[in-house]
């Protein structure tokens, strides 16, 4: 099922990009005819596809305020209010530094985790005389878990808490309805539950977006992991969405077999069967300044 799912979204995509002569006739009208540079703008709603991170970055000198709920899972009834009973919490802010460097710092209530992270601009999507097909940024982030450790496991050090995540981010903003995005991904732990589970764990993300109107558009998410944890059974992570933009505010509504919302959880620590009911609801709420 997973291969069967991911090798459907790369032939999605694959049909989107060989058509793309037929999509950017939509485009004609907005390439400069002057032979100047037309950066490609908008390519994702916000700054999240649904858990992970879009090509998108924070303008210069602005602050954005972040939250995020995942409510537990809805197949576990209604003795658990379908999921509401449980929730996991994150707080965030995010400032550009400039229109290419965001810096950003988070606490999820999922085991009392604090994290932060740079995303850079290196690379942007240009129409007109040089033009240039994708967008690429790099990513990366580092978090520490506080939560005591169960009763009878040694004590962790702060070091031993650690781990890091980083990404290439690549997307294509194909035409004003549709974008996505790839995401090449590695994950460290310092610390395993198991001797047996890697410390080192490879991923590609697939984001794409369609856009429905000015200010509504759905987006879906997949990350596969190539090698991935066998003391919790983990699961690749899977999520759709709908963003809904009200002015400064951007609201995201999500259906995800993932509870938590930073790379380094959700990509390695997933364990909900999506299509066997193990859905969690959840929504971003940002605000930006």
């Amino acid at each position: 099922m997973k291969k069967l799912t991911f090798t459907l979204l790369l032939s999605f995509l694959t049909i989107f990009t060989y058509s793309q002569d037929d999509l950017l006739d939509v485009l004609d009208e907005e390439t400069p005819k002057d032979g100047k540079e037309d950066i490609v703008t908008s390519t994702f709603k916000g700054t999240r596809i649904l858990n992970g991170h879009s090509i998108e970055n924070r303008k210069d000198k602005e602050l954005e305020f972040i939250i995020s709920h995942r409510f537990g899972r809805i197949n576990s009834g209604f003795k658990e209010l379908f999921g509401l009973d449980e929730t996991n919490v994150r707080f965030s802010l995010e400032y550009g530094l400039n229109d290419n460097l965001t810096i950003g710092i988070g606490r999820s209530s999922f085991e009392k985790t604090f994290d932060s992270f740079l995303k850079y601009s290196l690379v942007k999507q240009k129409r007109g005389d040089k033009p240039f097909p994708f967008a690429i940024s790099l990513f990366g982030s580092v978090a520490a878990k506080t939560k005591d450790e169960p009763f009878g496991i040694k004590e962790r050090s702060f070091v031993e808490n650690l781990s890091y995540v980083g990404q290439v981010l690549i997307a294509r903003k194909v035409s004003s309805e549709f974008s996505y995005q790839l995401t090449p991904t590695y994950v460290h732990r310092n610390t395993v539950r198991q001797t047996d589970d890697p410390n080192g764990i490879f991923a590609l993300g697939v984001g794409t977006r369609f856009k429905l109107s000015k200010r509504v558009s759905l987006n879906g998410e997949y990350f596969l992991a190539f090698n991935e944890s066998t003391s919790i059974n983990a699961r690749n992570s899977l999520a759709f969405g709908v963003d809904i933009e009200t002015g400064g505010h951007v609201f995201q509504l999500i259906l995800s077999n993932a509870i938590t919302m930073i790379e380094k959880s959700f990509i390695t620590e997933t364990t909900g069967n999506f299509f066997g009911g193990d859905i969690h609801f959840g929504f971003n709420i940002s605000r930006t300044f």
